[in-house]
């Protein structure tokens, strides 16, 4: 199974909890012709008026100044985006991998459009990280997961008939 782990550089911003402020947030990224392959928004917890961004990525230096003209900054949480082919208890399999390497997850998002899955994950630490990333390699290319299995069909049965 084809994966692709990389390392992602996560860049953030608060910005107004109002309709239209995303919208302002990303048209000095679109202007400057920043192709985003992540974005991620949500409203504080316990301030209604405030919510973050977080987009990715952000890799040249057009790219960066249209981002600092966004108020957008390096968020610097080490930060793993993960790319593959989807399968039944895969997220569990992943989860039950960190867990035993005792790696913990600070944010996770993580989704499934027709048969490719892709998630973000931020960890504590760059050691955390690099466990996880080993971890979670291991994990999706282990032998397939054992899913609901079709019912056997019986081979059918020959009968001979005898005429006369």
């Amino acid at each position: 199974m084809a994966i692709r782990i990389r390392k992602l550089a996560l860049w953030r911003a608060e910005i107004a909890h109002r309709p239209g402020a995303l919208a302002e947030l990303l048209d000095p990224l679109a202007a400057a012709g920043v192709d985003l392959q992540v974005v991620m928004g949500y409203r504080l917890p316990g301030e209604p008026s405030c919510a973050v961004v977080e987009v990715a990525p952000i890799s040249s230096r057009k790219a960066a100044l249209a981002a600092q003209r966004a108020r957008l900054r390096p968020d610097g949480a080490p930060t793993l985006l993960v790319l593959g082919e989807n399968r039944p208890g895969l997220a569990n399999r992943i989860a039950v991998a960190l867990a035993e390497s005792c790696v913990n997850i600070e944010f996770l998002v993580a989704q499934v459009v027709g048969k490719r899955y892709s998630a973000v994950f931020t960890f504590h630490s760059e050691a955390d990280l690099d466990k996880a990333a080993d971890r979670i390699r291991a994990a999706v290319m282990a032998r397939p997961l054992a899913g609901p299995q079709a019912p056997r069909r019986r081979p059918a049965r020959r009968v001979l008939v005898r005429r006369g």
